[in-house]
């Protein structure tokens, strides 16, 4: 297998000739598909969402589908359908677009509560129950869920169980006035997104997130991890805190990021770096709090600031202070 850090550097570098100056997120996103994980990315129209989600499939060669989420879109136009067969007198499974390796739900909160549901089982056991029967999806399998922030009038918020099943959110933000002329100029002739070759492969992902679960988690970071959740909880402008899913998901995400960085250890600065986007999106703020202004961001950024950091110690260290 090649360096793990050397592919996802040639997935980042691939996808940053369609989504320009935006280095950071994708390393966030590319930090979600390393872990097996979903990516909620939440920004306003017109910044690159649909076709970041696009030129990821094409770099890593994984199959790929959309979804268009409506008010009137129903579960099974997400799942698929049992359709009776007059000449073998018997239902046949037509599957649905959530039947591939990177699926794009594109604006998620369009969608009503029971359509939204429909993604719960696909998203935790990677697999669809259609009339009594589980069909299981591909692997690698990633669901990359868009929503505009801004528009409230048709949309439903996405429930609190959905929510948790995404391993981060990620903003992607405006580009700077440079990049905009960039944009520009890549898109004189004709989109870049046409031009995105294959750099891997899906059996060459599977083999990353398996080379993700080796890197040393220290107990110290692991009691550092608990206690920036445990803080979330407690939180006076918090009406609910992190899960132990949200525990799980920055255990997991600091991993990869450090795979990304080329070590095969994580350091808190890790977990720092990804405490607001696996957390944030978790942490529902209390009524008074929200009328202050207060986000779930600043109460992550201020869990942080509460929560003692553990010093590093090398990876032999503690087995050496057990015995």
């Amino acid at each position: 297998m090649d360096d793990p850090r050397s592919v996802a550097r040639r997935i980042i570098e691939n996808v940053e000739r369609v989504i320009v100056g935006k280095s950071e997120e994708l390393q966030l996103i590319t930090t979600g598909l390393l872990c097996a994980g979903h990516v909620l990315i939440e920004d306003v129209p017109g910044v690159g969402k649909t076709m970041l989600a696009r030129s990821l499939a094409r770099s890593t060669g994984c199959s790929f589908k959309r979804i268009q989420f409506t008010p009137d879109l129903l579960p099974t136009d997400v799942t698929g359908v049992s359709i009776y067969n007059q000449k073998t007198e018997d239902f046949e499974y037509r599957e649905g677009p959530i039947v591939a390796q990177i699926v794009l739900a594109d604006e998620i909160n369009r969608a009503t509560p029971k359509t939204q549901s429909a993604l719960l089982e696909a998203m935790e056991e990677r697999q669809i129950t259609v009339d009594g029967r589980s069909y299981k999806l591909p692997l690698p399998f990633m669901v990359l869920a868009t929503q505009n922030p801004i528009e409230y009038e048709g949309t439903f918020p996405l429930p609190e169980a959905q929510l948790d099943r995404f391993l981060i959110r990620v903003q992607l933000g405006y580009p700077s006035a440079t990049d905009e002329v960039l944009i520009m100029d890549r898109q004189q002739m004709r989109h870049p997104v046409e031009d995105i070759t294959q750099v891997t492969d899906a059996s060459e992902i599977l083999r990353l997130q398996e080379a993700v679960k080796s890197i040393y988690v220290d107990p110290l970071i692991k009691q550092y991890i608990v206690q920036i959740v445990d803080a979330t909880r407690k939180h006076e402008a918090a009406y609910l805190g992190a899960s132990p899913r949200g525990s799980l998901a920055l255990f997991r995400t600091a991993q990869a990021y450090a795979l990304l960085a080329g070590r095969d250890f994580v350091v808190p600065d890790d977990v720092k770096a990804l405490a607001v986007s696996a957390l944030g999106h978790r942490v529902i703020v209390s009524p008074a709090a929200r009328v202050k202004n207060i986000t779930a961001t600043q109460i992550v950024d201020e869990c942080l600031a509460r929560v003692p950091v553990p010093g590093a110690r090398a990876r032999g260290a503690y087995q050496a202070e057990t015995r």
